[in-house]
């Protein structure tokens, strides 16, 4: 049985990565997809994924970084998106609750990171808060076609959209929260082949845990809650989680090739 954190944030947590990488393999958590959010954090990314055969990395602007993005900061990017290690375009999207660039630039790099993940044939990896009907219009104008994961995924009153769609929702540690009933029941209903879970370390930590910093063993303590909320075992949902990553990021399939 096999855990995965379908995103994080090792270079943001306190410990070494060695340590968070070594804890979660001991806590069963066999695969872990590092999130870049700028241009340096996408580097480090890349390096952690090749460091560690259990890390696999994203690159891209966050949308609190979109303004940063320059011609020679996306050439770069695109030069990344050629590593073997390298699963996914992102995460890149909208954020309007923290609102750190005027939407017309988080939309402009936005679009730039589909237009990426389209040439260089791989998914996106999606942030979005507090700007569904953007982030939905702007897919369906520039990311038609394109492999979608919505990470962090907190829109459960536009599932029914999602799914018709054939978006990847990933969960993360706050589907745990006492306050979060609708979250819960989105987790509950969505189709079992767009499911995803995620620690989104170090914030957001499950509870008991919640208010601490969170870490990618974390993510078996959404497993726990996620399993009950379907009436699975651990191993159904695990075995069911991996088989979708592997499809929504071929490129962990094609490195454990390549190893053998």
């Amino acid at each position: 049985m096999t855990f995965v954190d379908a995103h994080t944030h090792l270079d943001h947590c306190h410990e070494e990565a060695s340590f968070l990488v070594a804890e979660a393999e001991a806590a069963g958590v066999g695969l872990i997809i590092q999130s870049g959010t700028d241009l340096t954090r996408s580097r480090l990314s890349v390096k952690l994924a090749e460091t560690f055969p259990q890390v696999f990395a994203t690159v891209g602007f966050h949308p609190h970084e979109a303004g940063r993005l320059d011609d020679e900061a996306l050439a770069e990017l695109e030069q990344w998106t050629a590593h073997p290690r390298v699963v996914a375009v992102g995460e890149t999207g909208f954020d309007f609750y923290h609102d750190h660039w005027p939407h017309h630039v988080q939309g402009e790099v936005f679009r730039l990171h589909l237009e990426l993940a389209r040439r260089a044939g791989l998914p996106v990896v999606v942030h979005t808060r507090e700007a569904a009907d953007h982030t939905l219009a702007t897919l369906a104008e520039y990311g038609a076609g394109l492999t979608v994961i919505l990470h962090c995924f907190s829109w459960p009153d536009r599932l029914e959209e999602v799914v018709e769609r054939g978006y990847y929702a990933s969960f993360a540690g706050n589907v745990t929260y006492k306050n979060a009933s609708a979250l819960q029941e989105a987790a509950r209903r969505l189709p079992a082949e767009l499911l995803l879970l995620e620690t989104d370390a170090p914030w957001l930590s499950p509870m008991p845990l919640r208010g601490r910093p969170n870490r990618p063993s974390l993510v078996v303590k959404v497993y726990e809650f996620v399993a009950e909320l379907r009436g699975l075992t651990m191993a159904e949902l695990a075995s069911q989680v991996e088989a979708n990553v592997r499809r929504a990021f071929p490129r962990t399939v094609e490195a454990g090739e390549s190893a053998a």
